[in-house]
């Protein structure tokens, strides 16, 4: 009996995958996902030190199938000219612009990220992954005129945010908007927010350029079909990758001194996987969302801009309303969204386990406390859970009062975790956004939560670089190269005019974008 519990308690650790499968090779760097992220990470390093060995494993078929799809995220290059929960109104009255300055200049990074891949070779035209489509702020109601025009007053002082417009008048908003206005009431109170120099962006297209390029090069090795199914420490403080081949059903494991992971919604669950203690007290709520579409050329070509409403209360950032036109394989497209909707997959090709095997001694009480705090969001979901089509359809008419249901069809966008984690005085929080968690000795890091987002992976996998190689980032030789990248690293450009429009001209020039200069 004694032999037999032995036996039965080896079988599950090794199952548990505790005791890997010898590492067939040992590689600089893993990482999971064939993303955004990765793919920018990959990219990076490759650029920073050319001899590095890397491995990429992705469990879908292709790279960019996830979050990264172009339809399964809303394109929208967050710059914060349209998205009105990043310049929330204080207390006193005033509207605070600190975030949305910030995410600008997180977007002018990537901008300068992706034209010098498209100067390199790396990328292809930029049309094929970015396009100018105006970024637009609508609301109604004497509240929200009032805060939107508020709002424009103080956006307008930060230079970044000079040459958008504000109107409340109709004959104006008809020639911005034409399909928003057709049909509505000439008496109701409305305002808008207009800057041309809004871009939508096809993130599925950008990781399947960066990871076919990727694969082309020394050293790097592209894996699909690879789930990653465990994370274990070496006695030399490197990593022990556990992948499952799912094709075959082998399973196998490599060894690397780096492991990032760009997982998406899976992230969470590996990075608890890996044991570092920077992981305890994480966790995540799933949030789905879904499109109405629709294929109607004439409604479809009436339309040219991303029109972002308010968020309904409670819903999260990545919930919130807008009219969009999409460019995606050079072909215009509309939808509007994303009705949010809830599974406990933590991805759209998940497992229904995913949220309960990521439950833990660490973050049950965490998850419990955010739950209580945020009952908000509770009845947000529950109330959209229970929408039928024509409630949809409703809210699709607030925005395009002629809408028709049988022109629009319902289409599943992707899925998303928000952030949950340990807070001192709380007990959790529900965090939205994206955050970086990283080993304190720098050999692993991964990528929590939502929106921005895949806007701001260039910054991002910048901050991964300087958490995860702080010796290399500080070296001259990766300093150098680093701004031969991205000129304006480590400066600012709100404050700094000059570099602004030097920096704007540069990257807009390259990726045949409109400019505004500032004065």
């Amino acid at each position: 009996m004694k032999n037999l519990v032995v036996l039965v308690l080896a079988l599950s650790l090794f199952a548990c995958g505790k005791n890997p499968p010898p590492p067939e090779k040992e590689v600089d760097a893993v990482l999971i996902g064939a993303g955004i992220m990765s793919s920018t990470l990959g990219v990076f390093l490759k650029e920073l030190e050319p001899q590095m060995t890397i491995e990429i494993f992705e469990r879908l078929d292709g790279a960019g199938l996830e979050s990264s799809a172009a339809m399964n995220n809303a394109g929208t290059g967050h710059s914060a000219f349209c998205e009105l929960n990043y310049t929330p109104e204080k207390e006193d009255g005033t509207i605070e612009t600190v975030k949305a300055v910030a995410i600008n200049e997180q977007f002018e990074i990537s901008k300068q990220f992706w034209a010098y891949q498209v100067s390199q070779g790396v990328l292809g035209d930029p049309k094929t992954f970015i396009n100018n489509v105006p970024h637009m702020s609508f609301v109604w109601g004497d509240d929200n005129v009032r805060y939107l025009k508020k709002r424009h007053e103080a956006m307008i002082k930060e230079p970044l945010f000079q040459g958008m417009l504000y109107t409340e008048d109709h004959e104006q908003l008809k020639k911005w908007i034409p399909l928003v206005m057709q049909g509505r009431d000439p008496n109701q109170k409305i305002a808008a927010t207009y800057m041309d120099m809004g871009t939508d962006v096809n993130f599925g297209s950008l990781t399947t350029q960066f990871i076919n390029h990727l694969g082309q090069q020394p050293g790097v090795a592209v894996h699909y079909r690879s789930e990653v199914q465990d994370l274990v420490r070496a006695d030399d403080g490197s990593w022990i990758v556990v992948i499952r081949d799912l094709g075959s059903e082998e399973t196998r494991s490599v060894k690397a001194k780096f492991v990032f992971i760009g997982a998406g919604g899976r992230a969470l669950t590996l990075l608890q996987k890996s044991g570092i203690e920077e992981a305890k007290g994480y966790g995540g709520v799933p949030v789905g969302g879904e499109w109405l579409v629709t294929t109607n050329e004439e409604i479809i070509n009436q339309h040219q801009a991303k029109v972002y409403g308010k968020a309904n209360f409670g819903a999260p950032p990545m919930s919130v309303p807008h009219l969009d036109t999409r460019i995606i394989n050079g072909k215009k497209a509309l939808l509007f969204g994303p009705y949010a909707t809830f599974s406990t997959k933590y991805l759209k090709n998940g497992s229904w386990w995913d949220m309960p095997r990521a439950l833990s001694t660490d973050n049950l009480w965490p998850m419990i406390r955010a739950g209580f705090d945020n009952l908000d969001l509770t009845w947000y979901l529950i109330g959209q859970l229970v929408q039928s089509d024509k409630d949809r359809v409703a809210a699709l008419q607030d925005y395009f009062p002629q809408a028709k249901e049988s022109d629009w069809t319902l289409e599943h966008a992707g899925q998303r975790v928000q952030i949950v984690k340990k807070d001192k005085e709380k007990g959790g929080i529900l965090q939205f956004g994206t955050e970086v968690v990283s080993a304190g000795d720098g050999s692993m890091a991964a990528l929590l939560g939502a929106s921005p987002g895949a806007s701001t992976a260039a910054p991002i996998m910048l901050s991964v670089l300087e958490k995860n190689f702080k010796d290399k980032m500080s070296s001259p030789a990766w300093q150098s190269r680093i701004k031969e990248i991205i000129p304006s690293y480590g400066q600012k450009l709100n404050t700094d005019i000059k570099l602004a429009n030097k920096t704007r001209a540069r990257s807009s020039g390259i990726l045949k974008l409109k400019v505004h200069t500032i004065q």
